[in-house]
């Protein structure tokens, strides 16, 4: 666990908050950046396991539009090498570079035989320059088999790190049947214990600004978090995207999106509520332009967390404050 480096003042070295920027440079030395990889699966919300249309938010890329696209799916294994290639060089146009993050982003990546999953996960693993993996699920795809790959592919490569990025999204039941997400807060439960059992790190997903959900609401899903033991966040803003149920229901005048003070306002309320010892992973979210309806000043990151530290600054704001 990183503390902070000065506990009187509350700071993750310039942050109020437990960056992932502060953990990789605090734990590894140095800033490692992102290659989202597309392992060609599906999930059991779109393949009729529990029902066909994903859920209600999710574009048709499986939320892996930034992900290098895989040509060939189903029986395929998709060719991780490439696509890491290809990532490290876009991101060596833009930066410095260094070493990377292997991100399974698209869809459900653990929902497919253990036999083709250690495929995948070894052949970004066996790159020289991954740090390590992040594979993104859910926690009601996650057998036994699998959890004991996780394991032993965390011994066969100790040098690097396995995390597991479930997308719990809420705790509440209303929204959980809105988002069609297709299981119970007790799978989670489950899924958590299991993991953090063969001491594999768990990174939540969680919206903010789902239809329906009051600040307090979101909150509980904080707190919610902070009884497990939980290695790290994602709190992402509720995107409108084009083809989704939610756009319809959206254009159809069935709810709003939260304007830019509104989401600061909830976002800081949650960082405060959140347990210090939480890596934050993302603060906000990366809605594709091209398919994004709304809200529309969401395009402009580097104004929002800007924002965001002007506010908590303003507020004498930090991480665990309210706990």
């Amino acid at each position: 666990m990183i503390m902070p480096e000065d506990s009187k003042t509350h700071m993750w070295g310039d942050k109020p908050y437990y960056s992932l920027n502060h953990y990789f440079q605090t734990v590894y030395g140095e800033k490692i950046y992102k290659i989202a990889l597309d392992g060609g699966m599906t999930c059991p919300v779109r393949d009729g396991s529990l029902d066909t249309r994903g859920c209600i938010f999710c574009s048709q890329g499986g939320s892996g539009e930034f992900a290098v696209p895989v040509y060939g799916s189903g029986d395929e294994t998709p060719d991780i090498a490439s696509q890491l290639t290809e990532g490290k060089a876009f991101i060596r146009s833009k930066y410095n570079g260094g070493r990377y993050l292997a991100y399974f982003q698209p869809y459900t990546n653990t929902y497919a035989p253990s036999d083709r999953l250690r495929a995948l996960y070894t052949a970004a693993l066996e790159d020289t320059e991954t740090a390590g993996i992040s594979i993104g699920t859910r926690p009601d795809c996650l057998p036994d088999d699998v959890i004991a790959l996780l394991s032993e592919l965390k011994r066969s490569y100790p040098d690097k790190f396995i995390w597991i990025e479930l997308g719990l999204q809420t705790i509440h039941r209303e929204s959980i049947r809105y988002i069609r997400r297709g299981y119970d807060n007790s799978v989670f439960e489950s899924a958590v214990m299991k993991l953090h059992d063969a001491g594999i790190p768990v990174i939540v997903h969680v919206i903010l600004g789902l239809p329906g959900e009051s600040k307090e609401q979101m909150l509980q899903t904080i707190e919610y978090i902070n009884t497990f033991p939980v290695f790290g966040i994602k709190l992402q803003l509720l995107h409108v995207l084009a083809g989704t149920d939610l756009a319809d229901d959206f254009s159809a005048r069935k709810f709003d999106v939260l304007s830019k003070t509104e989401y600061i306002d909830i976002l800081i309320s949650c960082i405060e509520h959140l347990s210090p010892d939480i890596v934050i992973h993302r603060l906000t979210g990366d809605g594709p332009r091209d398919i994004l309806i709304a809200p529309g000043w969401s395009t402009d990151k580097k104004a929002v967390l800007n924002g965001l530290l002007k506010e908590m600054k303003a507020r004498g704001s930090y991480q665990g404050k309210n706990i």
